[in-house]
């Protein structure tokens, strides 16, 4: 099966429908911090809110119709921790098993270390179940750094997490 061609782009209200498809899905927020959006309305606020404001929240588009079919984030921290970004991710269950995670997470790599220049390190918090989320990190380079035991809140519940990490000097030398 051939790779969809996709786009890493700002969000904007024209995505609505799209967004309230693949985030209406509890398949696909299960192991996101926030609840699956259940109207039009909800997703619109949703990206008013959420999505513009945020420092580097993009849709993943297809390039053949335009579709948003999911997010990447990455969120730089601040101070004395500015040299390091929180990244984030999801995609539509249509398009899961289909490389489009892994195609959209090596995009934002790329792209945070250019947008972001004090940034060296990228890392993300996966929860210990999450398999198919901690694949997508290990394909793109990112090395599992270690357990973090009762780390953080997911759907009301205490969940043990793996911390991952892409080091741009250790990474971007063997990468692409």
């Amino acid at each position: 099966m051939e790779l969809p061609r996709i786009s890493l782009r700002p969000f904007n209200l024209s995505n609505a429908e799209d967004v309230l498809k693949w985030a209406g899905d509890d398949a696909v927020t299960r192991y996101l911090r926030w609840a699956s959006i259940k109207t039009l309305e909800e997703a619109q606020q949703h990206i008013l809110t959420k999505a513009i404001p945020h420092p580097w929240r993009h849709s993943i588009s297809l390039l053949d119709d335009g579709r948003s079919i999911g997010y990447v984030s990455v969120k730089p921290d601040s101070g004395d921790s500015r040299c390091r970004a929180h990244l984030g991710y999801a995609v539509a269950r249509e398009f899961w098993g289909r490389g489009i995670a892994t195609k959209a997470v090596r995009m934002a790599v790329n792209q945070a270390f250019k947008e972001f220049p004090e940034v060296v390190r990228l890392q993300a918090v996966v929860e210990v179940e999450n398999k198919a989320s901690q694949r997508v990190l290990e394909k793109v380079g990112f090395e599992k750094q270690g357990l973090l035991k009762k780390y953080g809140f997911c759907k009301g519940v205490i969940r043990d997490m793996f911390l991952y990490a892409f080091v741009k000097d250790d990474c971007l030398s063997n990468y692409n």
